[in-house]
């Protein structure tokens, strides 16, 4: 029990890194991006690329992804997504998609449609148990859970009490406004889009050992992603780390007591928070 809820936790931690940045582009860019989770495929395979061609270091190769995707984005948010941020939703919506699909057949192309794989290095592999079996700690899964929870807290912090996070606020609220204060809203957008990106992108590659990594990526997992921003709300960070746990622990337990039904379970728990708290978990006041 308390081994599925330690994995259910980490599962989470994966799950919030990954959706961290499309809570950011939806809630506080307002422009709805579904081919986010190309962004986290991005991720994984820089990181295998790297680790199985150039043997990098992992610890390299998450800072690597991170970078790279974070990269990425600046460039598709300059060039491919800005055109669009005025446009109405459904717009938006079947854009990327459009590029979700793109993502995933040039992958497929240039990396081949196989499984990829992850060695992980020996300092990870390994398992602890404690309380007579009663908990076990995948090494692996207790280093996500604690790069994930510091990268959590770090973000709460930049984006709730730092001079650029009042600033990405109030070119959210009122660009026009903004802009008329001195602000370069286009420079904010870019930033936050990029920072969005490159969680994306960590989180595809820590995560590629745990989730597995294919061509298929950004559709296995986007209905998880959107789970999160709706139940956590797009306000905050707080909201969308309590939907990803509970997320997390229910998916885990589901697959693990009614492996038939873990779906429905997820989609039952979504519904039901759906119903409590519509607008989601948090809500910014003054929103």
């Amino acid at each position: 029990m308390f081994t599925l809820l330690f994995d259910g936790i980490a599962y989470g931690m994966l799950l919030f890194i990954m959706a961290v940045g499309l809570v950011v582009t939806m809630g506080l860019m307002n422009f709805i991006n579904l081919a986010h989770g190309a962004f986290a495929m991005a991720g994984g395979y820089i990181t295998v690329a790297l680790m199985q061609n150039y043997g990098v270091p992992f610890l390299w190769c998450l800072l690597i992804a991170f970078v790279s995707v974070a990269l990425i984005g600046v460039i598709c948010e300059r060039f491919i997504y800005r055109p669009v941020y005025n446009k109405p939703h459904l717009q938006q919506v079947l854009f990327s998609i459009g590029l979700t699909f793109m993502a995933i057949a040039g992958t497929d192309f240039f990396m081949g449609s196989q499984h990829q794989i992850v060695q992980l290095p020996e300092w990870l592999r390994g398992r602890t148990e404690l309380f007579g079996g009663a908990l076990g700690m995948g090494h692996y899964r207790l280093f996500i859970i604690l790069v994930c929870a510091i990268l959590a807290i770090s973000l709460q912090y930049f984006l709730s009490k730092t001079r650029f996070g009042s600033r990405l606020r109030a070119a959210v609220d009122d660009p026009r406004v903004a802009g008329g204060l001195g602000l370069n809203t286009s420079a904010i957008f870019a930033v936050t889009f990029a920072v969005g990106s490159g969680l994306a992108g960590l989180g595809g590659a820590l995560g590629a050992e745990i989730l597995g990594l294919d061509p298929a990526f950004p559709l296995k997992f986007i209905v998880y992603f959107l789970i999160v921003v709706a139940v956590g709300g797009t306000s905050s960070v707080t909201g969308p780390l309590l939907a990803a746990l509970l997320l997390g622990v229910a998916d885990v337990m589901g697959k693990y007591y009614v492996p038939k039904l873990s779906a429905f379970v997820v989609y039952v728990l979504m519904i039901l928070m759906l119903i409590w708290r519509p607008q989601g978990l948090f809500v910014r006041k003054g929103k």
